[in-house]
């Protein structure tokens, strides 16, 4: 072995030191290019969203989805320099991200389909950051803390944090309880049928309204909406603003009971009328016998 290394020509071993340390630089230089965008990147992001949030009139939640894609535009260019450093046609990265790109959207379509559910939402804005929503089918309630390109953050009414799918959202109907101003309340009342209904009507329009929350347009409205039993049940309509909704929904309905006591009305414990048939004396006989 020995005598196989010494027959080597010393340009030969000059070549190899020589491209060995061409490597060398260019490995350091693509590592240092790497940590230089990195640094970039953090750098911009908390630039970028110190500016946004100084800002009044840029919206909340388009704020982390700018701060991302700087982010990402930067490092996908540092990867891309780093690579030219190594000897990598420029090229080749694209045919190779290309190829990366098709195969892990494939193997990621779930998450492929919440990065477009994500740009769709906030290209149409059903919602912003703030808003009380309902959506997913049913199975998602609370108000919007953050947009991102996977996932909606979420705080439910019970103070829970809850990361949604964009896909989740995207693909079901969305009840947006902020974007209207205002709000209408139904509230169901039963009345026992031996009062006088209409003495009830009156009573609970006047207690709608004097209640100052209650707009007067559209008009509040006490109606009979059914009859079931021996009970008549009223329905009080009321349009309100929406940030005093559950207020007025909460009063009225513990101030209910006092307004129909003082019109001598009174809420009806239900009762059912059972009705025995005696049979005949031939029946009787018969089932005896």
């Amino acid at each position: 072995m020995l005598n196989i290394l010494a027959e080597i020509h010393p340009s030969r071993w000059t070549f190899l030191w020589d491209a060995l340390t061409a490597f060398s630089i260019r490995l350091c230089t693509a590592l240092l290019i790497l940590v230089i965008g990195w640094w970039i990147s953090r750098r911009v992001r908390r630039w970028l969203n110190r500016v946004l949030t100084s800002r009044a009139r840029m919206d909340a939640t388009l704020r982390p989805i700018l701060c991302d894609t700087s982010v990402w535009g930067i490092r996908i260019v540092a990867v891309i320099g780093a690579l030219s450093q190594l000897g990598i046609q420029t090229a080749s990265i694209v045919a190779v991200l290309g190829a990366a790109g098709l195969a892990i959207g494939l193997a990621l379509q779930g998450t492929m389909q919440n990065i477009a559910a994500g740009i769709m939402l906030l290209l149409l804005r059903p919602f912003k950051v703030g808003d009380s929503i309902d959506g997913g089918g049913g199975t998602v309630a609370g108000t919007v803390e953050e947009v991102g390109l996977f996932t909606t953050r979420l705080t439910k009414p019970d103070g829970i944090c809850e990361y949604v799918p964009n896909g989740t959202l995207w693909s079901n109907s969305i009840r947006n309880y902020s974007r209207n101003s205002t709000r209408r309340l139904d509230l169901e009342v039963d009345v026992s049928m031996r009062d006088d209904v209409n003495r009830a009507l009156e009573a609970l329009r006047a207690l709608t309204e004097a209640d100052p929350r209650a707009l007067q347009e559209p008009k509040p409205q006490v109606m009979v909406s059914r009859f079931d039993d021996s009970t008549a049940v009223l329905n009080i309509r009321v349009w309100s603003n929406s940030d005093v909704f559950w207020d007025l929904r909460w009063d009225l309905a513990r101030q209910v009971r006092k307004a129909l006591a003082d019109a001598q009305c009174s809420l009806p414990t239900r009762t059912r009328e059972l009705h025995v048939v005696q049979p005949s004396g031939e029946a009787a006989a018969r089932v005896s016998a």
